[in-house]
């Protein structure tokens, strides 16, 4: 087991025995003056920056453009971005405590030892790859950025480098499943959407000797849940330690049934800088950010979807992302995305869009599975096929450029 530099709930610090490197480029802390705005690339410039910054208590955002309440932001603080995948990013701001309080407990959840290194395929602008980055260089491992590389150059790398931690989102390790064997990894941390079977499966045959733990949470509230090799199909896992989930019906009471989903831990985020979301809301100690979901009896958590991606269809609530994990069932998609669109006579109809060329052959049979598995209503009225497929700089799908498209396609 590895021991921290400093305890828990510390500032950030990169600690001496910690190395980072932008693709094969090694970088080591300088003592350039720190930074409160930090360019996102070129990487190498981006990790200078950052490890002139960690253990100055100076506040930080790594972006391209400048959140409001930047340049007064307190020490001991950051901003960092969220997803944006129903809007525009949200800049939203936390105290540096809300990460490292977590670095130790991973540390003992998943045994890091010193020979272990931790690889991010993410730019440092999405909190996923951020969080990676900074959780090995406080722990002391070896951290290594491989952003600007594709994936097939990626997985040469991560072998090249024997990195033993990756984390990713489901998307990324899509990609890098076409690789080669990566037998040296032996823990792979995935966040930020669904895992499918068959990405799992896939993953399993890429990574044999690795550990995959999928993870739920969100840029305002971190870590909620965390699963294992026993969560059942369809969970997310069970709370993640210090957090409590609790889920609440329409009238806010806790209830055993499907609701909104609140949860108290040490990992909340503090505020947003700009933008806002009307399904984050604070009540006490307890936060939500709209998510729909339940708890079994074991403590499995399952969700259902974001309330801002539920509609009505014939009088019946349709959670979005529910089709699109049917969709991603059927094959595995790179991208997939399930849009409603305005319908005068049931409410809405639903379209998708899916990454790659025109296949009329498999527009149809997603039709059939969809009217099978969830029934007439609930089956996608048109198949769009969109290559390129307009992307987030957090790698997700920009649901607002793909509406845009479909709406004006004939």
């Amino acid at each position: 087991m590895i021991a921290p530099l400093s305890l828990p709930d510390s500032r950030f610090r990169w600690h001496p025995r910690a190395t980072a490197f932008a693709g094969d480029t090694q970088i080591r802390p300088t003592a350039c003056p720190p930074q409160r705005l930090i360019p996102p690339r070129p990487l190498n410039a981006c990790l200078t920056a950052l490890g002139a910054t960690l253990g100055t208590g100076q506040p930080f955002c790594i972006t391209e453009t400048t959140p409001d309440g930047l340049a007064t932001l307190p020490a001991d603080h950051f901003a960092t971005l969220t997803g944006g995948t129903s809007g525009a990013p949200k800049a939203i701001l936390r105290s540096q405590p809300s990460w490292t309080r977590s670095f130790a407990t991973n540390a003992a959840l998943f045994a890091y030892t010193a020979q272990d290194s931790i690889a991010v395929l993410g730019a440092l602008t999405h909190s996923l790859a951020l969080y990676g980055v900074l959780e090995g260089l406080h722990l002391g491992l070896d951290v290594h950025g491989l952003c600007d590389m594709s994936p097939a150059a990626q997985a040469a790398q991560l072998r090249t480098a024997g990195c033993t931690i990756l984390y990713a989102t489901p998307t990324q390790l899509r990609l890098i499943a076409r690789a080669a064997p990566l037998p040296r990894l032996r823990l792979i941390l995935c966040g930020g959407g669904a895992l499918d079977a068959r990405t799992r499966a896939q993953v399993a045959a890429l990574c044999p000797n690795a550990a995959l733990h999928v993870f739920y949470g969100a840029a305002e509230s971190s870590f909620i849940a965390l699963g294992t090799a026993d969560t059942p199909a369809g969970s997310v896992g069970r709370a993640y330690p210090q957090v409590e989930i609790t889920v609440r019906d329409a009238r806010g009471k806790p209830t055993s049934g499907s609701g909104t989903i609140w949860v108290r831990s040490p990992y909340l985020f503090l505020r947003y800088l700009n933008g806002n979301s009307a399904h984050t809301r604070r009540e006490g100690a307890y936060l939500t950010v709209g998510e729909q979901g339940y708890v079994d009896t074991q403590g499995n958590l399952f969700l259902q979807g974001r309330a801002g991606r539920m509609v009505t269809i014939a009088d019946q609530n349709v959670f979005l992302e529910e089709v699109e994990a049917h969709l991603m069932a059927l094959e595995a998609f790179e991208h997939c995305v399930v849009l409603a669109l305005p319908d005068p006579l049931r409410g809405h109809h639903l379209v998708a869009a899916i990454c790659g060329a025109a296949d009329p052959a498999l527009a149809t049979r997603i039709k059939i599975h969809c009217r099978t598995a969830l029934g007439t209503h609930t089956t996608p009225r048109a198949v769009h096929f969109l290559d390129p497929f307009p992307l987030l700089a957090s790698g997700k799908p920009d649901l607002a450029r793909i509406a845009t498209i479909i709406e004006a396609a004939p």
